[in-house]
């Protein structure tokens, strides 16, 4: 039975007139315009659903707290990493390049973003579960995410066209690598690393500065799908790691991830062997071993996937007094192009829904705009002589580097070792085993069977090979084989 108070209300709180039947001129008569609640009712569901996100468009994600268990002051003061600190935080998991309905268990990147509610503001971290990525430069971003999309004539997603942009952008390699090896479909987002994959600043509250990569890895271990099963897995339950993680999570799973960093001296980017902010590449262990700071763990589910999930919006230009950017191109796009993304798909104000809300006071001079919910008072511009806040920060706000030189157009050239094939060919020489060769020339050979035309084929041939000559050889052989079965 229904509690009686529990009737139903319109949006405004009032009672509702009924949960069944319109308001009609008699009782087989039409409805009425001013049945205001049935135009409630329909007017809200035209408009439920929001712009998707253009990439990482399908995931979900949960509430949990990051720890800081180890002491890192010397590196960074920023206050969420200070010893013993808990601060509460949200995630998100994601594909990259499916829709809202496209399957989990695809072969893509997951998207590994992560929104932490400090006493000094939020600080977002956007990564993935790879460490590098397939561009280094941000002109070519909207390109590269087309080309795994769909076709504009059939609407179809397209081998042809994503090897067509792979094979004629060679940086891609490495992520490329990481994409056909086992770690391009995670058996759970629960069974993942997560990477931050850009480089970032950190200064300690003296001012010295080190640059710095984030890895969090998964204390679950670290589990993959072959392409099989993830096909398998597809036409089972399209949302098979969405439904883990809630389930997980609310039968008692506490499923965490141990954070480490790589830290460089600032002064070490200079003279590095190969461009330290380049995208694509990885800092070798053995020059920065990583360093141990905290755990993550996820512990609350969302109980409105919609405004909770949906809505949560990640920033890589949210960072907190010592924390700061690096000159990696791709972060330094990404903080004007998330944040604008917010501006188009969830309006102006988007930081004023709650999931996105900063925990401590915002004392800021933006007014105004749709869906401007906290009232702002005078004065409302600056400088002002009327008591308004001011930007007198004394700690490290907005930690910098310095740069000079001409205005140009040009690719990384400052260093020796800035090519695209050294570190994709290590990748599978000495990190994948003999198994892990074979499943990811299969991996390959299956992607280029499905509908790769002959002149990008012979380019992927030629990309492969300098990779690794063996390597390219085995995938040349394995597609014409198959093509000639």
């Amino acid at each position: 039975m229904t509690d009686e108070n529990l009737y139903t209300t319109r949006d405004s709180g009032a009672p509702a007139g009924s949960d069944e039947h319109s308001l009609t001129v008699g009782a087989g008569g039409p409805i009425v315009l001013h049945d205001h609640y049935l135009i409630e009712q329909m007017a809200q569901f035209n408009r439920e659903r929001i712009p998707e996100r253009q990439p990482h468009a399908k995931g979900s994600g949960a509430f949990g707290t990051f720890e800081t268990t180890e002491d890192v002051s010397a590196y960074t003061c920023a206050q969420l990493f200070q010893p013993g600190v808990k601060t509460d935080m949200a995630a998100r998991f994601s594909t990259v390049a499916g829709e809202r309905g496209s399957p989990d268990t695809w072969r893509d990147p997951r998207g590994f973003a992560l929104k932490f509610y400090t006493d000094e503001g939020i600080y977002d971290m956007v990564g993935n579960n790879t460490p590098v990525f397939f561009i280094k430069d941000p002109l070519k971003f909207q390109h590269f995410i087309r080309s795994q999309k769909r076709r504009a004539d059939n609407n179809l997603r397209d081998h042809d066209m994503q090897w067509d942009f792979w094979t004629l952008s060679p940086e891609s390699a490495h992520q490329v690598t990481w994409l056909m090896g086992d770690r391009g479909i995670p058996k759970t987002w629960r069974h993942m690393n997560g990477y931050s994959s850009h480089t970032y600043l950190w200064v300690n509250a003296q001012g010295v500065k080190h640059w710095v990569k984030y890895h969090f890895i998964s204390d679950q271990g670290v589990e993959c799908f072959t392409q099989h099963e993830a096909d398998q897995m597809a036409s089972v339950d399209t949302d098979f790691h969405t439904r883990d993680l809630f389930e997980n999570i609310a039968a008692g799973g506490r499923p965490s991830w141990t954070l480490k960093v790589q830290l460089m001296p600032f002064d070490d980017a200079t003279s590095y062997r190969f461009n330290p902010f380049d995208l694509t590449k990885v800092w070798p262990h053995g020059d920065y071993p990583l360093r141990e700071v905290g755990r993550m763990t996820l512990h609350t589910n969302p109980t409105d996937n919609h405004a909770q999930i949906e809505q949560l919006a990640f920033e890589p230009n949210n960072v907190v007094p010592g924390i700061g950017f690096s000159p990696d191109r791709m972060l330094l796009g990404r903080v004007f192009a998330y944040a604008d993304a917010h501006r188009a798909r969830l309006g102006a104000n988007y930081k004023q829904i709650p999931v996105n809300t900063p925990r401590n006071e915002v004392r800021s001079y933006s007014k105004d705009g749709a869906m401007r919910i906290k009232p702002v008072r005078d004065p409302v511009y600056a400088p002002n002589s009327k008591g308004g806040p001011s930007a007198t920060f004394a700690g490290q706000a907005e930690p910098q580097w310095a740069a000079d030189g001409d205005i140009v157009r040009s690719a990384y050239v400052d260093h020796p070792a800035d090519d695209d094939w050294t570190q994709p060919g290590t990748l599978v020489r000495e990190v994948f085993d003999e198994a892990a060769r074979e499943r990811f020339v299969d991996n390959v050979v299956g992607h280029l069977l499905d509908g790769v035309s002959a002149p990008v084929l012979e380019r992927a041939f030629e990309y492969w090979h300098r990779v690794d000559p063996d390597i390219g050889s085995r995938i040349k052989i394995g597609v014409e084989k198959a093509a000639d079965s």
